[in-house]
């Protein structure tokens, strides 16, 4: 590679050429404050976090600060705060206790060792999560519109239900049956038809709607019997939604096509 100046192939540094010494700086850590500063020289120099070395941690910590100032950079508060705990402890651990203050004192220590144990917990926690996959970052939300049409299959009809509600309507024709003596000649095709013809127009039909108690008991036979003889034929279905429930009849899928 050539570089040019001005036109002027450059093949020699130039004698009076000056860098300024902070012209160029890489940054290779970066921490989130004093306890990620402190659990990184922790974890470098593979200390026991339950047993900290008080006397190089410290000396670590203040060598880290004093290049922090030293480069100019912002100097957070939380960092000299945390220096100064550190040093509080350091001296602590280094006046000699009495023998009975000894046992009973708690150790410096132990307050730093909380924060620094939960600090670390929450850290892995949320690497955890960092790890997840991310809308917009490892996957594309995208939204799908599927339009799917199910028809609800109810359960067969119970056929107890079936001969309670057969002889509720036969009871309500003898309430209302009339004392005249007639004849009258009855098809069970003609109901069919008929039958059919009133579900075409609505579809759904209860079990009650298709018969008439005021036409007599005759005819009530007569349409129990078209409407089994539909059912026998699959022209129709007969279901119950639950034990005891209303039943329903409709035309079969062919029939309602």
């Amino acid at each position: 590679m050539i570089v040019k100046v001005y036109g002027e192939p450059v093949i020699e540094l130039p004698h009076d050429l000056y860098i300024p010494p902070d012209a160029l700086e890489i940054v290779l850590e970066a921490f989130e404050g004093p306890l990620d500063l402190l659990l990184y020289l922790i974890r470098k120099e593979n200390l026991n976090i339950l047993d900290i070395p008080m006397a190089p941690l410290t000396r670590q910590y203040l060598e880290y600060v004093e290049a922090m100032r030293s480069t100019n950079l912002e100097l957070a508060a939380e960092y000299l705060v945390m220096a100064a705990m550190l040093m509080e402890i350091k001296s602590r651990l280094l006046l000699p206790r009495p023998p009975s203050a000894a046992a009973t004192e708690e150790d410096p220590r132990a307050e730093l060792v909380r924060r620094l144990l939960e600090y670390e917990r929450m850290k892995k926690a949320a690497h955890g999560l960092d790890e997840l996959p991310q809308v917009g970052r490892d996957v594309i939300a995208i939204s799908v519109w599927i339009e799917k049409t199910v028809s609800q299959k109810l359960p067969n009809v119970n056929t107890g239900d079936l001969a309670e509600a057969w002889r509720t309507l036969l009871h309500r024709a003898r309430l209302s049956k009339h004392h005249r003596v007639s004849r009258e000649e009855l098809s069970v095709r003609a109901h069919m038809s008929s039958i059919l013809r009133g579900l075409r127009e609505r579809r759904v039909a209860e079990f009650g709607e298709l018969f008439d108690p005021q036409r007599g008991v005759a005819v009530l036979v007569v349409t129990f019997l078209a409407l089994l003889e539909l059912a026998r034929e699959l022209l129709v279905e007969i279901t119950q939604s639950a034990g005891f429930g209303p039943i329903y009849v409709k035309l079969a899928n062919a029939q309602s096509a």
